[in-house]
């Protein structure tokens, strides 16, 4: 394939790729067919949409995308027993994950109990005392006082303590969406999507999925009965936001989620949500980004250095004061984050280069790092360097540490084949990200392996990543119009990456240093038409000083394009992410 606008390395060290033939002219005979606009049949095209599908894809409801719940093994056994302890007033615990997806799922369980009239407990474990998933002492404390116990995006792998509940005389369901071992835990369901016995069950699902989907089954055995259940539709914001924060491809039924959900959470009906959003100074209607990256960081920020609990006490509390004091707390706690992420992520960065960033694995440890934050820092280390990356926090002898794979190299399996070969204590996890504990003495030997493991899934195989691009544009063709179309073809996000497009020979007209690092340009055609861009962390790369200091160059300019509200003003943007001298 010929580099796109004859880019082989851009401003950012970059090879721009263009779509393959086949899919540039699958998206010419739709736009003639539908007489949708060419780039957001481009968009359809890429994403494998036939003609005649195109105006369902745009519009995905979760009438037509919703899987059965009962497709998925235990989920009618634990929707039963759920409704029985409902029914029999018997008490329930939740033991929830301290991240947004476990968050998220423990709240739509608490909310859905709450419209039914009964209270439950929840349970979030403390991240650096008990680490990650149901533990003996806290389900056996739980057992003592709980007929029911409901482990949410946690529990597949927890034999010993979901056996310890069990031995106390309380029955356990599991809600989870990790990749499952070669044997179950003795819970009365385990229902999971990504149990190695499911084979036809939608592992796309994020743990919030799950949880929705035994609500619906719960709502359909009470209609069975004659009874009616509570409003599902609005507590999507909550399945939308556990989907897009815990990073599930935004496919089949969680398009319909996230859409949906982002309609839901416009209404501004969640005093939680809506306090972290005005926190976090959204100006706007919600989109995946802000799930991602506004709201999603500041809730797992109180699971990362805070107390384990606040994200969900925000979301469950129905108390506007309540809501503002927890929104301005974890606001307080994510800038935190960031300042002790930024320590971690030089002093890592520097560790892995000094290994050599051509290996299989690219991974870092040391002292005192803290494990609230080697997560995001894997991830920063997997996008600069389109490796699978893992990062590891020792406390004296003991090391937890967490990985961020990349497209196509399973993570989460090579992870649990190192704990069964007894290489580390435990791990687990799925495709693109997975935690690990281990020994000071083990570290050398399982990166070793893990990084062998890697290989032979082509992990070492990848070069610095393509720029993917969809097609051409000019500054004039870029409207509101255009923008709300395109979007229609999304959400975006993981698994359902944003198109990007491509400004040839354009003049840079203005540009402004902004913030720490970012950039502001106009940029035209030459003809009357403009258009404004924003490049964050422009001066990180050679784009930021190309651009200011372009002395009348002519460029290629990529990215995304946006929405940009300002004072109550809408207007097209650029998100631009790179740019090349055009070739005069």
């Amino acid at each position: 394939m010929s580099d796109f606008l004859n880019v082989s390395s851009s401003l950012t060290g970059r090879r721009w790729v263009g779509l393959d033939i086949e899919t540039q002219r699958a998206a010419e005979a739709m736009a003639q067919a539908t007489a949708l606009p060419a780039p957001v049949c481009t968009v359809l095209a890429r994403r494998g949409v036939p003609a005649e599908e195109a105006q369902s894809f745009l519009e995905p409801t979760l009438r037509d995308l919703l899987p059965d719940p009962r497709g998925m093994k235990d989920m009618e056994a634990a929707a039963t027993r759920t409704l029985t302890a409902l029914d029999k007033g018997e008490r329930i615990a939740i033991f929830a994950d301290y991240d947004v997806d476990g968050a998220t799922s423990a709240t739509l369980l608490i909310d859905w109990f709450r419209q039914a009239g009964q209270r439950v407990t929840l349970y979030i474990p403390d991240r650096i005392d008990e680490g990650y998933g149901p533990n003996v002492p806290a389900m056996e404390e739980l057992a003592a006082n709980h007929s029911l116990i409901i482990c949410v995006d946690c529990g597949t792998l927890s034999h010993e303590p979901i056996a310890a509940a069990r031995a106390k005389g309380a029955d356990v369901v599991v809600l989870d969406h990790h990749l499952g071992g070669e044997t179950l835990p003795d819970a009365l369901a385990v229902v999971n999507p990504n149990r190695q016995d499911e084979a036809d069950a939608p592992g796309y699902l994020c743990a919030a999925g799950v949880v929705f989907l035994m609500l619906v089954e719960m709502g359909r055995q009470l209609r069975e009965a004659g009874k009616p259940g509570p409003d599902l539709m609005s507590m999507l914001d909550l399945v939308a936001l556990g989907t897009v924060a815990d990073v599930a491809p935004l496919v089949e039924a969680n398009r319909a989620f996230v859409r949906q959900g982002l309609k839901i959470m416009a209404r501004r009906a969640r005093v939680g949500l809506v306090a972290l959003a005005d926190v976090s100074r959204m100006n706007e209607a919600p989109k995946p980004y802000h799930l991602g990256f506004l709201l999603g960081p500041r809730i797992n920020a109180g699971g990362r250095i805070g107390q384990a609990d606040l994200g969900a006490r925000l979301l469950v509390t129905q108390d506007p004061h309540e809501a503002a004091a927890l929104a301005e707390r974890l606001d307080q706690l994510n800038t935190e984050r960031r300042e002790i992420e930024d320590a971690v992520r030089q002093n890592a960065l520097a560790q892995a280069e000094a290994r050599g960033l051509e290996a299989p694995l690219v991974w870092a440890a040391d002292d005192g790092w803290h494990p609230g934050v080697v997560g995001i820092v894997a991830s920063r280390l997997k996008e600069a360097t389109n490796r699978p990356a893992v990062v590891i926090g020792f406390d004296g002898e003991d090391g937890k540490g967490s990985g961020r794979s990349i497209s196509g190299v399973d993570l989460g399996a090579s992870i649990q084949r190192l704990a069964a070969e007894g290489l580390i204590q435990k791990g687990g996890g799925h495709k693109m990200a997975a935690g690990l504990s281990l020994s000071r003495d083990q570290l050398e030997p399982a990166m070793e392996r893990l990084s062998e493991l890697l290989a032979k899934q082509g992990s070492g195989d990848a070069g610095p990543a393509d720029l993917k691009l969809d097609s051409l544009l000019m500054p004039g063709a870029v409207t509101p119009e255009l923008i709300e179309q395109i979007e229609a073809a999304g959400p975006f996000g993981a698994g359902a990456p944003g198109p990007r497009f491509a400004f040839p020979d354009v003049k840079i007209h203005f540009t402004k240093r902004v913030g720490t690092g970012h950039l502001k340009v106009t940029f035209g055609d030459g003809l009357s038409a403009r258009l404004d861009a924003i490049a964050f962390g422009a001066f990180d790369t050679d784009l930021g000083p190309a651009l200011v200091g372009h002395d009348g160059a002519r460029f290629h300019l990529a990215g995304r394009l946006e929405l940009n509200v300002w004072q109550g003003r809408v207007s097209p943007q650029l998100r631009l992410e790179d740019a090349a001298r055009a070739e005069a």
